[in-house]
């Protein structure tokens, strides 16, 4: 997990012209997103949608929201999750925006979905979605997507037709996956009354997922028909406990965590949540004890070798992060942020060539981390390819929002690359919307 100062591995993806509060952080951490994807796959699989295409991340935002911004990405507050008590309510709130995907209502939308798992796709994507959740801003939010009036107002409010036919698509997953309805109705519950507040007073959620008496009426005669409950998948409840339990210990305070690190009822959860709060008061000894401990119950865990080696790197004890890390990437040879981290690791050590050829590989499978195109810049530079060095650094700058700085380092990486190379290209593409958010101010 990378989280606020905490943590070197936070994204930041907001638009020049948009105002600073829509500002979007992507909680990145391999840990958190795997055991999220456990919990969607029975969801998606009824679905007839695919685990390993939808992306499911999380937006560092203690407000309660999700959304889908196109066929491939699905969006989760950390707040919403946080806020669930059982495996059946997360997945609830993940087989309604499923339902959104499987039935078809992103069409409408007006910004291509091709475009939305790019960088900058994402960007505009996730900076539209922070004005239409806010219920604010839409004139900056609106102008960044090159949207005007009624579609900037459509954009991510579903209508509601849309969300009755999500309820009942979502909860028919839920079924055919074995779990359990009620939890739809527990996560209507907390959003009970949203119709009778003002916009600015509503939860986001409910701003972006209109609500009514006759949702509600209609989730609990559904639940209601499924007659006794199934009875709770083990593995949900170990993954709800693993994704929430890490998410807790990073964004809570370290007392607070260690007092109820052990709440879940799995031992290796708890060794993991007092790793995360012994490292964030500074206490090596201690995190590297409990995370040990927790890596003697599941030795080929990958996501716990990894979060051992997060520990050692930001102590500085880079050698031994290298190791952690090496270690994290034999066990999960194609997690692309494990393999970012580790050739993050391998830069700070000094061994370039092999820092550049596992931050190649993390950039091919996920091509939306920052931090990943910072690192190889720097990995070009100490090598003598300053052409390479400028088409990522624009990138990266176009990526947080920063298109004139983006718009510098493109004009250099065109002058430098050869022309109608794929670098030269991608450069280009940066050059291309760097000039067309000029023209839109």
């Amino acid at each position: 997990m990378q989280l606020l100062r905490f943590l070197a591995i936070s994204l930041i993806l907001v638009l020049s012209v948009a105002a600073p509060a829509r500002a979007i952080t992507l909680l990145r951490d391999p840990d958190i997103e795997y055991a999220l994807r456990e919990l969607a796959a029975p969801i998606l699989s009824a679905a007839g949608l695919s685990a390993n295409r939808v992306d499911i991340l999380v937006i560092d935002d203690p407000n309660l929201n999700a959304f889908v911004i196109d066929s491939d990405s699905m969006f989760i507050h950390s707040g919403l999750i946080l806020r669930m008590k059982t495996p059946a309510m997360l997945q609830s709130v993940i087989a309604h925006e499923a339902a959104h995907i499987a039935n078809g209502h992103l069409m409408r939308r007006p910004i291509n979905a091709r475009n939305a798992r790019t960088a900058a796709g994402l960007g505009v994507a996730l900076a539209v979605a922070a004005g239409a959740a806010a219920g604010s801003g839409e004139f900056a939010a609106g102008a960044a997507a090159g949207l005007q009036g009624a579609a900037m107002r459509s954009f991510f409010s579903h209508t509601r037709a849309e969300e009755n036919a999500a309820d009942q698509s979502g909860m028919r997953f839920m079924r055919g996956a074995g779990v359990d309805l009620n939890g739809s109705v527990e996560v209507m519950d907390i959003f009970r009354g949203q119709e009778a507040l003002s916009v600015t007073r509503q939860d986001a959620y409910a701003r972006t997922h209109p609500l009514s008496r006759d949702r509600y009426r209609l989730v609990r005669q559904l639940a209601g028909a499924q007659g006794a409950p199934p009875a709770p998948d083990p593995q949900a409840n170990y993954w709800f406990a693993r994704a929430k339990g890490k998410l807790s210990a990073f964004q809570r305070s370290p007392k607070w965590t260690l007092t109820r690190a052990g709440e879940s009822g799995f031992e290796d959860v708890k060794l993991m949540r007092q790793a995360v709060a012994y490292h964030r008061q500074s206490d090596l000894r201690r995190a590297l004890g409990a995370i040990d401990g927790a890596i003697a119950r599941r030795p080929k865990d990958p996501y716990l070798h990894e979060l051992r080696g997060q520990i050692l790197m930001e102590s500085r004890q880079i050698k031994p992060a290298v190791a952690a890390y090496a270690r994290a990437t034999n066990l999960a040879p194609n997690n692309p942020l494990i393999l970012g981290s580790y050739g993050r690791a391998l830069l700070a050590n000094g061994q370039l060539a092999k820092a550049q050829q596992f931050l190649d590989k993390s950039r091919a499978r996920d091509g939306r981390d920052p931090r990943v195109m910072r690192d190889l810049a720097v990995t070009y530079a100490k090598q003598g390819n300053n052409g390479m060095a400028s088409v990522l650094t624009a990138e990266r700058y176009a990526m947080i929002g920063r298109l004139k700085d983006a718009k510098i380092h493109a004009q250099r990486a065109i002058d430098l690359l050869p022309r109608g190379s794929a670098a030269w290209q991608r450069a280009q593409d940066v050059l291309s919307a760097a000039q067309d958010a000029e023209k839109r101010r």
